[in-house]
């Protein structure tokens, strides 16, 4: 079953059960879909749909800092929701070490040795991980790596 399938079967259950959170963040990530396939007039396979999902839940934790600030914790709980939702969805998330290795061997592939570096490092990366770390997280190893190097 493609991701697109699993996503409208998703959302029938989830109107059936009238489990509204996950009916509406289901919603949004076909609604990016569709964006997306009308704008490119293309058929999104199973990896761009995880692109769009990856979009999704960075601009959710992108905004989760501020609704901590204003103290709502109902928005901030649903906003945690729709969250766990997204990333069931996911490839399963790559841990510190593997992400470790994987900068390692891009910076021996590239040849890099200063920060200057650091986008031909991450071209690199980027292919490998998408939508199974955050681009933050994986830079963030970057940066240390080469001002180690240096």
């Amino acid at each position: 079953m493609s991701l697109k399938e699993q996503l409208f079967a998703d959302l029938k259950t989830a109107m059936k059960e009238k489990d509204s959170v996950r009916k509406d963040t289901v919603q949004l990530i076909r609604s990016g879909i569709l964006q997306i396939e009308k704008d490119n007039k293309v058929e999104l396979d199973d990896d761009g749909v995880i692109e769009v999902i990856t979009k999704q839940l960075k601009s959710r934790r992108d905004s989760l800092p501020e609704f901590e600030k204003s103290g709502r914790t109902d928005l901030l709980e649903k906003l945690n929701q729709e969250i766990d939702i997204l990333l069931g969805y996911l490839p399963e998330q790559l841990s510190e070490t593997e992400i470790q290795t994987i900068v390692e061997e891009a910076i021996k592939e590239t040849g890099a040795s200063s920060i200057k570096e650091m986008g031909k490092v991450m071209s690199v990366i980027t292919p490998k991980i998408i939508g199974r770390a955050d681009n933050k997280i994986v830079g963030s190893f970057v940066k240390k790596m080469l001002q180690g190097n240096q």
